[in-house]
């Protein structure tokens, strides 16, 4: 089988777990990176292994030797570099949020289906063991109806610098960089369901920037379940890490980071902490060779992915949602 090739345009921390994961792939190649500055773009072409390295997303556009090509950028340019990529024929992978808003989001979706191009979208959790175990008890029926969850999505005392923290690149703070994580993870979990009602609080309390580092979202979904999501930055204390989730059922409880189980058997109590594969990091490289796996099989397949599109703009509309109730006081209904 001939080995699809793949560019990457940035060069950045993110980009090292794309670039380890097409490799490990087996059935692709890095061929070219894009990234600024210069010095930047070469030193991570030397680590992975890249022949071909450019600063301009032109240059990578005007190939016809490229299969795919992977967006590790600034969420800013997620919608304009993929419009590009698209539009000359490739087919795309963009880190997650899929852009800055819902109508960027959307205009990707459209590109994407009519030029007839694969567009993926990174919310990695979806592929890790312990989630996949948690979704599957969930959907089963185990823990019986879900009633309502908890999900955490916060960095303590520490938080990122750089376009992370300049909303002209970031377009939000703490929620679209952690929060997104947790309020992806728990959709996953419950089957994706629609959101029906956003309400949000987010503010800027810990640091000297012009995004969030704190919020309290909460969704009300189409199966009836509340979820809440907490996100931030530079906190004091967090009840889980990255991804975390609590769900609560009529007839159990099941989380995620730490997983566990909490059942009733004959009607005594218990608590079931299964066995999981030793993780090298909470984000492991593990997920990122599945996701990577998943996208390269789509652009083989010619099917969309999930996470694809469906994925990232119901995830951009809620995220939508959640700034505008939180600037106006007032929940946002998103659909009956």
């Amino acid at each position: 089988m001939k080995k699809l090739r793949v560019a990457i345009v940035g060069a950045g921390y993110i980009a090292n777990y794309h670039a380890r994961a097409i490799a490990n792939a087996g059935n692709a190649e890095l061929v070219l990176a894009c990234g600024l500055p210069l010095e930047a773009v070469e030193k991570f072409a030397r680590t992975h292994g890249i022949s071909e390295v450019t600063t301009e997303a032109k240059d990578v556009a005007r190939r016809d030797d490229l299969d795919a090509v992977i967006l590790a950028l600034p969420n800013r340019f997620h919608a304009p570099y993929a419009a590009l990529m698209l539009k000359s024929g490739k087919d795309v992978m963009v880190e997650k949020p899929m852009a800055v808003n819902l109508a960027e989001a959307r205009m990707m979706a459209e590109t994407a289906k009519k030029r007839k191009r694969v567009l993926g979208v990174g919310h990695m959790w979806r592929f890790d063991t312990e989630v996949n175990y948690i979704r599957q008890v969930v959907q089963e029926g185990t823990i019986g109806e879900v009633v309502k969850t908890k999900g955490y999505g916060i960095h303590v005392n520490w938080g990122p610098a750089g376009w992370f923290t300049d909303k002209k690149l970031a377009g939000g703070g703490a929620l679209v960089d952690m929060g997104v994580h947790a309020l992806d993870t728990v959709r996953y979990i419950m089957g994706d369901p629609k959101p029906k009602t956003v309400f949000s609080v987010i503010r800027t309390a810990y640091g000297n920037y012009d995004v969030d580092d704190m919020g309290l979202t909460m969704i009300k979904w189409s199966n009836g379940a509340v979820s809440t999501i907490e996100s931030g930055w530079w906190n004091p204390h967090m009840d889980g890490p990255e991804a975390s989730t609590q769900l609560f059922g009529t007839k159990g409880y099941a989380r995620v980071f730490p997983t566990m189980l909490k059942l009733k058997v004959a009607d005594f109590p218990g608590e079931f902490v299964p066995p999981m594969p030793a993780r090298a990091e909470h984000c492991d490289q593990v997920i990122y060779d599945r996701q990577m796996a998943n996208f390269l099989a789509s652009v083989r397949s010619r099917k969309q992915p999930s996470p694809g599109i469906e994925v990232g703009t119901t995830i951009m509309s809620i995220l939508d949602a959640a700034y505008l109730s939180s600037k106006t006081g007032k929940a946002v209904n998103l659909g009956k």
